[in-house]
């Protein structure tokens, strides 16, 4: 297999005019878990939400590690390196998910994808903070309209809503697993300035992850079954294989090749083609509102990936 292809500057990630290749995995990543969603409905019923999260990851951590081994890259690693797996593990593989799953439970998933989409804005405040990045002005204006677009698309889910004592339960979990999520992409970024390799790391972490989650269960008392329904499975296998293992493989090299503040704007496109898949599956209805969001969303996605002019 081919070693993926490097940018071809030393220059300020967030800067650079960005290559085929990077659109290419932009593309992937956006559409694979722009599809997750739907894939992630179909695992509510029977199997706790934890317990489907360990068999997630059972799926996709094996095949990550065989992917990092046929690519040559080393499995063994000095134990100040596992500290990266480790918090990556619990940032973004079991916390970012756990929580949530369970903010699921208590709000509604338009406001969950509002929450998520504000990891656009997270990762450009935290690489500023953290590794000190440069803060351009189209990148932080491009994620503001994507929040807005957002949040206008889902507006007829929205626009009744009250938040009660356990609707504002839900939404602290949805921002902690925001935050989460964005503290993962640095974990990420320092791992790979540090020279880790991509799919090894992520196959460790995954592991600490399931771990993590596999504690969180027991201590639950949640029961591990599986609930063997054409549903669970095939979306199980998705989640698994395409959501995990292809997705993560996909946004870890993302995250190196052009950086965190215009990586992050994947998870505001991610609600657009989520949107554009419950058109045809579950009949979402647009309105001007929503067509307005999108608009502001396609706005913002063009302000964060083009190169600035020098």
């Amino acid at each position: 297999m081919t070693q993926p292809q490097q940018p071809t500057a030393n220059r300020d990630p967030n800067v650079r005019a960005l290559t085929p290749f990077d659109y290419g995995l932009y593309a992937t990543s956006v559409l694979v878990w722009g599809l997750s969603w739907i894939a992630m409905h179909y695992q509510v019923g029977e199997v706790a939400p934890a317990v489907s999260i360990v068999w997630r990851f059972v799926i996709a951590a094996p095949l990550m590690f065989m992917l990092a081994f046929l690519r040559g890259e080393r499995l063994w690693f000095a134990l100040a390196d596992h500290r990266y797996f480790l918090g990556l593990g619990v940032a973004i593989f079991s916390t970012n998910f756990v929580l949530f799953y369970y903010a699921a439970q208590h709000v509604a998933s338009g406001l969950l994808s509002i929450a998520f989409s504000l990891a656009s804005v997270g990762n450009i405040i935290l690489g500023a903070i953290v590794f000190g990045a440069r803060i351009e002005r189209r990148i932080v204006i491009g994620g503001a309209l994507g929040v807005a677009g957002v949040a206008a698309m889902f507006y007829p889910e929205l626009g009744g809503l009250r938040l009660d004592s356990t609707g504002f339960l839900g939404l602290v979990f949805a921002a902690g697993g925001t935050l989460s999520f964005c503290t993962g992409n640095m974990v990420s970024v320092a791992a790979q300035r540090r020279k880790l390799p991509v799919f090894a790391s992520t196959a460790w972490s995954m592991s600490y992850g399931a771990s993590f989650v596999t504690l969180f269960a027991l201590v639950r008392g949640d029961t591990f079954t599986i609930e063997w329904s054409a549903t669970y499975l095939g979306g199980l296998f998705y989640l698994g294989v395409a959501g995990s293992f292809i997705a993560f493989a996909v946004y870890f090299t993302l995250l190196g090749r052009i950086g965190a503040a215009r990586t992050g704007y994947t998870t505001v496109m991610y609600p657009v083609v989520a949107l554009l898949v419950s058109t045809f599956a579950e009949n979402y209805q647009w309105t001007l509102i929503a067509a307005a969001g999108l608009a502001a969303v396609l706005i913002g996605n063009v302000l964060i990936l083009r190169a600035p002019k020098s």
